[in-house]
């Protein structure tokens, strides 16, 4: 099925989508924030083949976050594949999942800790999402890597 919108119409829908600064991202850092963490947000980490910007880092724990929207990521919990334009959503969905495998792969190896979050968890329980990203922070305080 062709798309439903006019070329035009649909390239005013997608320039109002955000890449960086999402709701859910900055939801998530206001309440890391308000419990006196500190991070930097699309801090960029230079890898071997190229620049990743997680959504938040924590350098010196080497800790990078990315929050994933549920639809642009194909969460395997909620994604529904669009009924229009489906060829061009395919190829889309398919390059940010792979480019998502790449970005952690260029991380850990590079001796980062990546955590990933889908949208569909902050939206369930936020609070419980933030206590995982503490524990996680106050392991490696301790010493210890995370897998």
């Amino acid at each position: 099925m062709p798309d439903k919108f006019s070329k035009e119409v649909r390239s005013k829908i997608m320039s109002r989508i955000r890449s960086k600064n999402t709701s859910p991202e900055i939801e998530l850092r206001k309440l890391l924030w308000s419990k006196g963490f500190r991070y930097r947000i699309h801090y960029q980490i230079k890898g071997d083949e190229k620049v990743v910007r997680p959504d938040i880092t924590f350098v010196s724990k080497k800790i990078a976050i990315f929050v994933d929207g549920c639809f642009w990521h194909k969460c395997p919990e909620c994604y529904v594949e669009p009924k229009s334009n489906v060829e061009f959503w395919r190829k889309k969905i398919k390059r940010n999942v792979a480019r998502d495998e790449k970005d952690s792969r260029i991380l850990k190896d590079s001796g980062w800790n990546v955590i990933r979050i889908w949208e569909h968890e902050l939206k369930r329980d936020i609070d419980k999402v933030v206590e995982m990203i503490v524990q996680e922070l106050s392991t490696l305080s301790r010493g210890k890597q995370i897998q």
